[in-house]
């Protein structure tokens, strides 16, 4: 829905709409980043404002890109998954019929995205590429800030053939993982929930 070379603006809600103690950049109202950068914040650094901002510059709002989130998961198959959250943060939502959901989501369902990300989406270099990177370092589209983003996944190093991974926490979850690898000719993917 966007270029990589795009400029992401931060909105209020962008920056104010996250968990207090959750991760961040410190972003502030107004910065500016590219489209790539803010890829590199989001699943290196698990920056949640982030999330937001791309959210918005994609589809013009968290709660719209919630919707496109919810109807590539249907294509994928994923029957138990319900997003509310762009970035992953614990929420609830009533539907238009006044059923209440939570941002919630299965290992099956969250390994069946993985697999698209790596093996199926049109972007599966650019998303492989970013996921693989150790660390990065930026600056804001102004040039007058600086970020560094280590990669959190220490799987990545612990043997051959890891393709991806992205580490993740909420107070709701727990502590969670989702990776893949290669080994042989044949892709493995692995998904960890509330652990």
């Amino acid at each position: 829905r966007c270029k990589l070379d795009e400029t992401v603006e931060f909105s209020q809600n962008a920056v104010y709409n996250v968990e207090q103690g959750s991760k961040s950049l410190s972003m502030d109202t107004g910065d500016r980043m590219s489209v790539k950068d803010s890829l590199y914040g989001l699943i290196l650094h698990s920056a949640n404002e982030v999330a937001n901002a791309l959210a918005e510059h994609a589809a013009g709002s968290t709660e719209e890109f919630a919707k496109l989130m919810n109807q590539k998961a249907e294509e994928l198959g994923c029957r138990d998954t319900y997003f509310i959250t762009p970035n992953g943060l614990d929420g609830v939502k009533k539907d238009k019929d006044g059923v209440e959901h939570i941002h919630s989501t299965t290992a099956a369902d969250l390994a069946a995205i993985m697999r698209y990300c790596v093996m199926e989406s049109p972007k599966k270099d650019e998303f492989l590429s970013i996921t693989r990177t150790q660390n990065h370092t930026f600056t804001d589209s102004s040039g007058r800030r600086s970020y560094s983003c280590f990669n959190h996944n220490a799987f990545l190093n612990m043997m051959e053939g890891v393709l991806s991974g992205k580490t993740g926490f909420t107070g709701g979850a727990g502590y969670s993982y989702v990776g893949a690898m290669e080994n042989e000719g044949r892709t493995y993917i692995i998904a960890l929930l509330g652990c």
